[in-house]
């Protein structure tokens, strides 16, 4: 997007989908949903800095859409309920609005102690799952509801472990303008820079995909590392940071996926 900063366009990858099936699925608002918890240590609400793949040697695998058409709707309709619910705009991609964080304040460089990049050929496969999306082929999940825990994500196949679920994308802000007006669970650390006026998070408030209904726990405690089963990881793509969320172990079929 130029950095003018626009309001953020809307994808493609979610065409009529929305619309059309959205206005079949009635839900009562509630403030009681739980989000994918930002794992960094910036403030006192986030909690960790960017993570490092562990399995550097081993390549990144492409999510597996769902073949059959019919169910591959099904995910997607669960998905717009959730985003009708939240009043939030589908979204793939990160966005930039004149308001917030210039496209330009997003430089991989400036994070402290430097930032992985993305392989040539990880950036391919990531690049395939983008083109997947696109096309309407989604990674194969489900968004629940639960009375008590609120929209959570869970696998609708076997995914295998390394494998992309999906980017961490919603509106790019400087930290700085939300230390004191944090309204939510779901900010994301984006650029951990060493001058705190240029670190960044990813705010899926008003834009975002499934990855904001992915559960966040406690990664801290031996009892949460058992129950995690998803990483989030920082790269730098092209010079700009961005965030994947990678399957750090085989996750089967209705397990949630947890972050």
């Amino acid at each position: 997007m130029p950095n003018g900063g626009v309001a953020a366009e809307k994808n493609s990858a979610f065409p009529l989908v929305q619309t059309k099936l959205i206005d079949f699925f009635r839900i009562k608002r509630s403030s009681s949903y739980i989000s994918c918890s930002p794992p960094d240590n910036i403030g006192k609400k986030r909690k960790r800095t960017s993570l490092v793949m562990s399995k550097k040697k081993r390549k990144l695998l492409p999510y597996n859409p769902t073949v059959d058409p019919q169910r591959r709707l099904e995910q997607m309709a669960s998905l717009a309920t959730a985003l009708r619910a939240s009043n939030t705009e589908f979204s793939n991609k990160l966005t930039y609005v004149h308001s917030k964080a210039l496209r330009s304040a997003n430089k991989a460089v400036l994070e402290k102690g430097g930032m992985q990049v993305l392989s040539k050929q990880d950036a391919e496969t990531f690049a395939l799952c983008k083109n997947m999306m696109v096309r309407g082929e989604c990674p194969p999940l489900m968004v629940v509801f639960d009375p008590y825990e609120g929209f959570t994500v869970e696998a609708d196949r076997c995914i295998k472990d390394l494998t992309i679920i999906t980017e961490y994308v919603g509106d790019v802000d400087y930290l700085s303008n939300r230390d004191n007006n944090y309204d939510g669970d779901s900010m994301m650390t984006l650029l951990h820079a060493s001058d705190p006026s240029q670190c960044l998070v990813i705010c899926p408030d008003k834009r975002s995909n499934i990855a904001r209904f992915i559960s966040g726990i406690n990664n801290h405690t031996p009892e949460g590392r058992k129950k995690q089963n998803l990483k989030c990881v920082r790269f730098n793509i092209n010079g700009e940071a961005r965030v994947l969320l990678v399957a750090n172990r085989d996750i089967s079929k209705g397990g949630a996926i947890v972050l």
